[in-house]
């Protein structure tokens, strides 16, 4: 691993010193001064990214760790943070250059849920990798709903249906069931409430308006906020009953014996969006040569990771079990990163796209996927009116950078490192995913019809609604 972080300013020095004398001397540019021709020297070259404890932080690490950021002349340091809020307030403050974000951060920044400020994103980082986890007595008491079973292992996807009558079981002797998940605008509040209310279970609703972020008016499940490392404990500890997060804290629950996922993501809505890299518009404004080499050392970080079949996954996780990563033993890190994912202790399955970070174009920032957010923050009343279709469109756009992505992948295929077929047709793109059938529920969602689409959920806000 390269430690060397305090060098990066005198290693910033010598390479502009060795390529001035490069030049001089008439010698052939190398590959690395080549592509600095291509674009333009960096704006900025000292550069410190934010990230949170999770497995799905991995392009950052390996960008890092291969050398893809030195080789876009950029000197990154990579700082793990304390929870979210604190992730999101250093990119806007300048504190952090950029930083893994959760997809619905710079969407709710920039309509003014939270905290306002313009963040924009150039740069998917992954499709899937969350779980729903369960305690152990919860498991037990949602057992025996399960209508099907083979060689005494439950059929997946482990429906919410099956945890109603639990639900109904806590309410009716006046004890709430609290569930945990990452943050209010994060994947996992949407995955899990998706998945509550496709089983009957209202999550509840936000009232911004009325100065209620709670999220909790109406519901059968009171969910809070937990931070990510923190889940297992707060479990085992009984504060939660259960809770949604990204891995390997849902594994985690397996090796400490505290819990069962029931579910992962990829069950609830396959590939679906996850992660984003998040920066400031007034950055990639100011530094337009800085952002897009950035993208490009993400985007072979990426290919990497899913390169021959995830053949590079059991190295990617010897860097993501160091402690200045995400500090899991490599054992808990590795049972989903390298194609498999642990149920109930021993119930380990084969699921190859737990985590996808490449292909399927997972890199590209598609303007249908920041619609699909913004159609959970107006189902559960984070955005509290109603908007037209053309405002989810107009603000999607604001938000997720294409164009950024292009440049940089046109870059990397003008350079050899990457193939035309490896990304979307850029002259055909128009942004939009084709409409997605494969959630748990069996609604399609057609990313060009954002109102009809919340029309189709019997719990939720849709239409004229209010709270």
């Amino acid at each position: 691993m390269r430690h060397e972080q305090r060098n990066k300013p005198r290693r910033a020095f010598l390479k502009k010193v060795t390529l001035a004398l490069l030049l001089k001397l008439g010698l052939a540019l190398t590959a690395t001064s080549m592509s600095l021709a291509a674009t333009g020297d960096p704006e900025k070259e000292d550069l410190k990214f934010g990230f949170i404890k999770l497995t799905d932080m991995a392009p950052l690490a390996i960008a890092y760790e291969k050398g893809y950021f030195e080789d876009e002349g950029l000197y990154v340091t990579l700082e793990a943070q304390a929870n979210w809020k604190v992730l999101l307030d250093g990119v806007i403050d300048g504190q952090l250059d950029g930083a893994h974000m959760l997809a619905g951060q710079p969407l709710a920044a920039t309509i003014g849920f939270g905290t306002k400020a313009h963040i924009v994103t150039p740069f998917s980082m992954d499709l899937n990798g969350n779980g729903i986890t369960v305690s152990n007595e919860i498991w037990k008491q949602m057992k025996p709903n399960i209508p099907k079973m083979e060689d005494g292992r439950p059929v997946h996807p482990i429906k919410a249906d099956y945890l109603k009558p639990v639900v109904e079981k806590y309410k009716s002797e006046g004890k709430p069931f609290k569930m945990g998940m990452v943050f209010p605008v994060s994947t996992h509040n949407y995955e899990l409430r998706y998945w509550l209310a496709a089983g009957g279970i209202h999550p509840g609703y936000y009232a911004p308006h009325k100065g209620d972020i709670a999220g909790t008016i109406d519901a059968d499940a009171l969910l809070s906020v937990t931070p990510p490392p923190q889940m297992p404990a707060t479990l085992e500890a009984g504060t939660i009953y259960g809770y949604c997060v990204g891995e390997p804290w849902n594994q985690q629950a397996v090796f400490k014996g505290i819990g069962v996922p029931v579910i992962t993501d990829y069950e609830i809505w396959k590939d679906n969006p996850e992660k984003v890299f998040g920066m400031t518009k007034e950055f990639t404004e100011k530094y337009p040569n800085t952002t897009v080499r950035v993208v490009k050392a993400l985007l072979r970080a990426a290919q990497w990771l899913d390169a021959n079949d995830n053949a590079n996954r059991p190295e990617a996780v010897k860097y993501l079990s160091q402690p200045n990563y995400v500090g899991a033993d490599y054992e808990v890190i590795a049972n989903s990163m390298t194609g498999t994912f642990e149920y109930e202790k021993g119930d380990k399955r084969k699921v190859p796209d737990f985590n996808v970070f490449f292909r399927y174009f997972a890199t590209y920032p598609y303007y249908s996927d920041a619609v699909w957010y913004l159609t959970q923050m107006r189902r559960w009343g984070q955005i509290s009116e109603p908007k037209s279709d053309d405002w989810y469109f107009e603000t999607a756009k604001k938000v997720y950078r294409p164009d950024i992505y292009a440049i940089a992948a046109k870059e990397l295929i003008a350079e050899g490192k990457m193939t035309a077929a490896e990304f979307p047709e850029f002259a055909k793109e128009d942004g939009y995913r084709d409409p997605q059938t494969e959630f748990i529920d069996g609604v399609t969602f057609d990313g060009t019809k954002p109102n009809a689409y919340l029309k189709s959920f019997p719990i939720g806000l849709k239409g004229e609604d209010k709270i």
